[in-house]
This record gives C-alpha cells, sequence and structure tokens, in this order.
C-alpha cells in the first residue's frame, strides 16, 4: 500500500493505494464509521487485477475536514469525488459501501460519463431507501439511530469514556473476529482526530431523508422522480444478509431503477461484509467483471 495527500478542489485529502497504476483504476468509497485504510482486507485481493484507489472521504480520518454541516451535503461529497477523478482518468468502476454506497450512486447517476461500472457492497439506493424510511416499518424501527446521531453533541456522548458508546451503538465490537483489539484502537485513532467524529457525523445531519417515526408512517412522504435517479450503468450489488442496520427491502424495485443489475447474496455475513467475508467479496467482482 502506499499512500499520499492530494490537493482536490484546492483541498488537501488523503489517498491510499494498492497495485500497480498501469491497472484499471477501482475507486473505494468507504462509509460510516470507517476511513480509507477500512478497505485494507479487500484491496489486497483486487490489487493484481486493478489499481485500488481509497480516499478518507470528506471529513474523515486525515483528509479535509470542514466544520459546517453545509459543508457535507452531497453535492459536495461529490464534487470531491469527481477532482479526484479527474487526477485518476475516467471513465472508471467505482465501488461503494455504506455511506460511501451514496456517493458511488450519485456519481453514477449525476456524472455517468465518469462511472463505467458501479459495484455497491451494503449500501442503499435513494428512492426505494426513502420509500421504506417513509413507512415506519421495520426499516424506519432499525434507522432511529439515524436520529440519535443528528443530535447537537451526539459526538461528544459516541466519544465518551473511551469511545464506549460509539462501540455499542454501531455494533462494531460485536460483529465478528475482524474487529480485533488492534484494529479498534486504529479506528479510535480515526475517530479521536481533532473535531473528526463530529464532521463524520454531519454527513447524516446534511442529507435530506426523513425518518419515519416506527409504526407511523409519513402522511406526506418525500417524491424522488424515478428519470433523474437512473443507473444506466453495469452494476453489481453485494448484499450481506445478516445487516441489521440496512434490510434487504431497502432494495426492492432497483431493477426499475438500474436495469443491468446483478444481484450477489451471502447468508453467512451482515453489514460488514467486505470485512468478514473478503474473498468471497472478491471474487464476486473478479467474477462478475470478467462477464
Amino acid at each position: 500500500m502506499k499512500t499520499e495527500t492530494l490537493a482536490l478542489n484546492g483541498r488537501p485529502f488523503f489517498i491510499r493505494r494498492w497495485g500497480n497504476p498501469e491497472l484499471p483504476p477501482l475507486l473505494l468509497l468507504h462509509g460510516f464509521p470507517e476511513y480509507g485504510g477500512a478497505w485494507a482486507d479487500l484491496a489486497p485481493l483486487l490489487s493484481e487485477h486493478f489499481h485500488c484507489i481509497a480516499p478518507d472521504q470528506r471529513g474523515y480520518g486525515q483528509s479535509w475536514a470542514p466544520d459546517g454541516i453545509k459543508n457535507y451535503t452531497m453535492a459536495e461529497l461529490v464534487s470531491d469525488m469527481v477532482a479526484l477523478i479527474g487526477q485518476i482518468g475516467s471513465p472508471l468502476t467505482v465501488f461503494g459501501h455504506d455511506w460511501g454506497a451514496a456517493v458511488a450512486y450519485s456519481l453514477a447517476i449525476l456524472h455517468p460519463d465518469l462511472v463505467d461500472r458501479l459495484i455497491i457492497a451494503n449500501g442503499v439506493h435513494p428512492i426505494p431507501f426513502q420509500r421504506e424510511l417513509a413507512k415506519g416499518g421495520a426499516q424506519s424501527k432499525a434507522s432511529q439511530y439515524i436520529r440519535f446521531l443528528r443530535q447537537a453533541g451526539s459526538e461528544d456522548l459516541l466519544s465518551k469514556d473511551n469511545f464506549a458508546k460509539m462501540n455499542s451503538v454501531l455494533s462494531l465490537a460485536n460483529t465478528s473476529a475482524w474487529m480485533s483489539d488492534a484494529r479498534l484502537a486504529e479506528y479510535k485513532t480515526e475517530w479521536a482526530r481533532d473535531g473528526r467524529l463530529k464532521t463524520m457525523i454531519h454527513w447524516y445531519r446534511a442529507t435530506p431523508i426523513v425518518v419515519a417515526d416506527p409504526d407511523r408512517p409519513l402522511q406526506n412522504p418525500p417524491t424522488l422522480p424515478a428519470e433523474k435517479f437512473m443507473v444506466h450503468q453495469p452494476h453489481l450489488l453485494i448484499w450481506g444478509e445478516k445487516d441489521t442496520a440496512l434490510l434487504a427491502e431497502s432494495t426492492e424495485g432497483l431493477e426499475t431503477l438500474a436495469p443491468d443489475l446483478t444481484r450477489v447474496s451471502f447468508a453467512n455475513a451482515n453489514h460488514w461484509i467486505c470485512h468478514q467475508i473478503p474473498q468471497d467479496v472478491a471474487d464476486t467482482i473478479l467474477n462478475w467483471m470478467q462477464k
């Protein structure tokens, strides 16, 4: 792995790279509460076929982390990655997990000339996700943590007692053997950087998604025009079926928005699938890319 700091739109972003730069580029976009180093399980398994590029996204790790919720709208987050792709070269394959999936979908939808293939692991397209959040059903119940995170000062509660609540709220400590004591220490180092936990959470504060109360459907749910949210690229969705934060029902009907969709599910994995079964994820990607 090699690291560097690049200027994107005049701001510093920390980048990790695996593989020969002459290989086809694969942009890896992490989610919450991870950082670019979270791809260290999977990227080496792909690096013989791709030049894997993993930035710490805005507000995370060693990248630019301005205060102010307005700095974390999707338009701002996407602009960072458009600038990075401008330096990498396009079109390229984009792979997103969790919040990284939201950025990846937006790149594919808003900048189809930059993205030739889209890979998502346990991440959701905004239309079916908002649909389920509005119902007041299982996904709404599973997403009540978003309301907690949006509260002023939630970062202080999560960081208290050496991030004790961060571990329990996000279930990081109990996912599986992949979250070793040493790795948890690495995560805590990233969370503890000046103001980082606050700016990481700003992603939740800036998003316009609306979460219904449990068992109380929204009376006037937000509507998004399908024709403006189409994914026309070949799209691979890799899914860990034991995910308790993002439920499979929030991917139902995705085929109408992504006509060239391939689904691959794993019953033995959850939200942290890229850590739990990285070889299976890598094999799935390589098999799909060869079609």
